[in-house]
């Protein structure tokens, strides 16, 4: 299993897969990985040539009472269970690679499509990135 942490290393891999047509899935996770997630990745598996986990604490991810600094980060124990899984790469990028200086994309949705979930869901979905 491959590990990849920079965004310019994610794009070159899976572009080189592309162009090959690979077909790569992506289970976008903050870490702290469980059955829920390894449910979603064995689905994954099912669909694709090559998997993808991303790893990534996101902090935009988290509303202003949140506690960023205490959410569990057990990277070693999230890459023996990707690797058991079969994942081909974790993507774990830092904040500085994910947020550069001068970084201004955000996505905001219109109330209707954040399920009627409210402020909760604007802000995960705020956070959003693609790489």
């Amino acid at each position: 299993m491959k590990i990849i942490r920079s965004p310019s290393g994610m794009t070159a891999w899976s572009e080189g897969l592309r162009r090959e047509g690979v077909r790569i899935g992506l289970v976008p996770t903050m870490g702290a990985l469980h059955d829920g997630h390894r449910a979603l990745i064995r689905a994954a598996r099912l669909r694709c040539d090559a998997l993808v986990v991303s790893i990534f604490v996101n902090p935009t991810q988290f509303g202003p009472h949140e506690d960023l600094t205490n959410y569990p980060r057990p990277i070693s124990h999230d890459r023996a269970l990707c690797k058991k899984e079969g994942v081909d790469v974790c993507f774990e990028p830092n904040v500085t690679a994910m947020y550069p200086e001068g970084f201004q994309t955000t996505v905001n949705l219109p109330a209707i499509a954040t399920g009627g979930k409210g402020k909760c869901a604007h802000i995960i979905f705020q956070g959003l990135r693609p790489w």
